[in-house]
This record gives C-alpha cells, structure tokens and sequence, in this order.
C-alpha cells in the first residue's frame, strides 16, 4: 500500500497583535495613551478610523496617527547618552539648538526619544528608548527611581540649605523636597530625587542666594555614569533595564 506523501508545510503568517501593544512598539505612546488616541479617533487602519480597543494589526497593514503612517521597530533599543552641556533634550527646537538625540541618531537607525529632560546647561545621564511602555513607566513619579545629581558652585554650600531641601522647602510658591541631600566637600553636594520638578536644584539653590555653577546627573537607578566621557553612549545591560521596570509579575 503506497505511504501517501506527507504535505507540505504551510507557511505561518506573523500573528497580528492587538493595537494598543503595536503602537507602542512604535515608539509614539505607551499603551494605556495608545488607548486614548485610539478611543479619540486619531487611529486609523488601512484608511478606516479604528475605536475598538481589541483591534489587531497584521503585518501588512497600514496604521495612520492624525493622518501619519507610523510603523512598529522591529528592535527595542534602550540607551543611556552622556549629555553635555549646551545640548537641549528635545526631539525638535524651534530655536535651532543642538539637540541631545543628534549624538546618538547616527548609530541607531530606530527613532529614539529621551525619557524625561535635562535642561540645556545641565549635564549627565539622559536615557533614550523606542519603547513606549518603558517610557511610560519609567518617566512617571510614581516608579519612584531615583536620580542623583552632583552640584557643583563658587562658594561654600550651606549645610542649612541642604538639611532646608531635605525637610522640603517654599521656593518662589513651589514645595521641594529632596530624598537625601549631601555635602561632600564644602562647594560640592549629592542630590538624589525621585520626582523631581522642572528646573528643581537649581531653584531651591538660587533661593537661598547660592550660585550652581555646574550640576551634573550622575545615577538614575541602577544605571551609572561611571567612566563615560562626555558625549558618550551605551545601551543599557539587561540588569539595568529590568532594574529601572521590573517585568510584571503572573
């Protein structure tokens, strides 16, 4: 009795994958702000609007934000950049300043964008990523990371100042409050934050008459400056990015 042939394989098509998780990896939002824009009509597939949140995307179709294509990496990157001063951490600035993320595009051919700022005369770790959800968990205060800063100025630091940031203090209407605050010599100090405001040591020092000639990020949770020069990059090991979002438990 002849053995009858046995078929061919079937080629296997990528599973589609619910919206909410495409357009994170596309880097434009996490998925609970993807749900927004979906639930606000600004999604579209293959030209027709989509507000169902259990939409899934395949691979050949074609997803639009307002009007835009917008498509998923196919590689997650995480990266910690060693800002310099003078750059501004933006993706665009209508001033033509030079930007912290031009340091880093020519290496990575992802569209990565910084998590949380560094003001422009500030220097230090800056981190870039393409992951909308790690982006999301990690720049929220409620990750509770902390972010560690060296201060650097032209006269002595008052430790009264320090012990002040400590307890929390009133500057120009705004409470601060450090999670710990060090001297380690007389004109340089460690500041650690966890929430962290827009412009804060340098506020909370000019209200006590106390210049900032330079301040300088030096942690932000696991992740160390250690030995990297300025201007230079890395991508995060996989101990550093599970330490700054531990995957979620079962």
């Amino acid at each position: 009795m002849p053995i009858p042939e046995a078929d061919a394989p079937r080629a296997v098509e990528p599973a589609a994958t619910r919206i909410n998780a495409w357009i994170a990896r596309t880097g434009v939002a996490s998925r609970r702000a993807a749900e927004r824009m979906i639930l606000d009509g600004r999604i579209a597939i293959n030209g027709q609007t989509v507000v169902d949140l259990a939409t899934r995307v395949g691979p050949k179709d074609e997803v639009t934000l307002d009007g835009k294509r917008i498509e998923a990496e196919s590689v997650t990157r995480y990266v910690v950049l060693n800002k310099p001063r003078g750059y501004v951490a933006s993706m665009s600035d209508p001033e033509g300043r030079p930007l912290a993320a031009a340091l880093i595009q020519a290496r990575y051919p992802e569209r990565l964008y910084n998590i949380g700022r560094l003001d422009q005369w500030s220097q230090g770790l800056l981190l870039f990523t393409n992951d909308g959800d790690f982006a999301a968990k990690v720049g929220h205060p409620s990750s509770g990371i902390e972010k560690e800063y060296e201060v650097r100025s032209g006269q002595d630091i008052p430790r009264q100042l320090l012990a002040e940031f400590e307890r929390g203090l009133v500057a120009e209407g705004v409470r601060y409050q450090a999670e710990k605050a060090r001297l380690i010599a007389p004109r340089v100090a460690r500041i650690v934050l966890v929430e962290g405001k827009n412009r804060e040591i340098r506020r909370v020092f000019e209200s006590r008459m106390v210049h900032v000639e330079s301040l300088t990020r030096v942690r932000i949770g696991p992740v160390l400056m250690g030995d990297m020069e300025e201007g230079a990059f890395r991508e995060l090991t996989p101990d550093e990015i599970s330490g700054l979002c531990p995957p979620a438990k079962d």
